[in-house]
């Protein structure tokens, strides 16, 4: 019985395990990713698309997909009671940040002082040599250094000390004393390093809340039938500031001599002198000073013209001549 034909159609069905094109497919196995950069054959894929555009896609995704497979086989195993492992490789494609990279903290009073003296910052041992003992003890803490002189089994009483003095005691103040000073000290550097760093988050804030603003009131209607958004704040405009009707002297008297030095130092537009160029300029325009030649003719000769306005103040002085004539006679 031959069975070649059927081995052969089985064969057919499946597909090859590896991919074999042109261009070879970029593959960041940390990332989980395949990079084809074959560039696409216009009329295979007019073809493609034509008959089954999903078969071809799945064809291509199916590529990738192997590629990746591929890959992760590839990889060293480990055994575990749930089967073997295979560990991802960190990624090998720089992906870009959604957020911009933090900016460096301001310096604080120390560092800055530091700078400028050239002090370098080592890490301090917290254990010193003793030169009196010959031995390493604590710089602080239990038995520390720091506590000698209110630990030493002598101590030397000032003449003018009184009579309930311990020096025990006043040692161990004055240490809490330098610890409580050093304490408020590095909060203070905290809180100065804080507020320029809150002071930068709201210059930024009211820069965008200014850009917001302008934006808003850009369109044609001055934004007041633009779509409105869930949380949008109402434009507030610029309001009037009045004087209050109620002042005190001091600021009565300010507002005065500001007027009265405002007069000194502006001579008053009336007494302006006219030059001869603005003289024949307002000539020319038919205006001279406060009246408006063209408009006064108009109304005389109840809109005839400057002519017709002309002749009948002719024919008024004729007659004005003939009647004084008669009269003589």
């Amino acid at each position: 019985m031959d069975v070649s034909a059927i081995v052969e159609a089985e064969a057919s069905k499946k597909k090859a395990v590896t991919v074999e094109k042109d261009i070879p497919i970029q593959v960041d196995v940390g990332l989980l990713s395949a990079l084809d950069t074959n560039p696409i054959d216009a009329e295979a894929y007019r073809q493609n698309c034509s008959i089954d555009l999903e078969s071809h896609l799945q064809a291509v995704a199916r590529d990738g997909a192997q590629v990746i497979l591929g890959a992760l086989f590839g990889l060293p195993t480990q055994s575990s009671d749930d089967g073997p492992i295979a560990t991802l490789p960190p990624p090998t494609t720089a992906l870009p940040r959604t957020k911009p990279l933090p900016k460096p903290k301001p310096p604080t009073k120390w560092e800055r002082f530091a700078a400028a003296k050239g002090i370098q910052k080592t890490k301090r041992d917290r254990r010193e040599w003793d030169e009196e003992r010959q031995e390493w003890v604590n710089r602080w803490g239990w038995k520390g250094k720091n506590k000698d002189q209110e630990e030493q089994w002598i101590h030397e009483v000032p003449d003018n000390a009184p009579d309930d003095y311990d020096p025990a005691i006043e040692a161990r103040k004055e240490r809490k004393a330098r610890v409580a000073k050093n304490e408020k000290q590095r909060e203070r550097n905290l809180t100065v390093a804080a507020a320029s760093g809150q002071r930068e988050r709201e210059e930024t804030k009211s820069k965008l809340n200014r850009s917001l603003a302008i934006t808003r009131a850009s369109t044609a209607s001055m934004g007041r039938f633009d779509k409105k958004l869930d949380g949008d704040t109402k434009l507030k405009g610029i309001k009037r500031q009045f004087v209050p009707n109620e002042t005190s002297a001091e600021s009565e008297k300010k507002s005065s001599m500001d007027i009265i030095k405002r007069l000194d130092r502006e001579p008053p537009k009336s007494k302006r002198v006219r030059t001869d160029a603005e003289a024949e300029e307002s000539t020319r325009s038919g205006k001279d000073g406060l009246v408006n030649v063209r408009k006064a003719i108009r109304h005389a000769s109840k809109g005839n013209g400057s002519i017709a306005l002309a002749k009948g103040l002719k024919k008024e002085a004729g007659k004005s001549k003939g009647r004084a004539g008669k009269g003589k006679r």
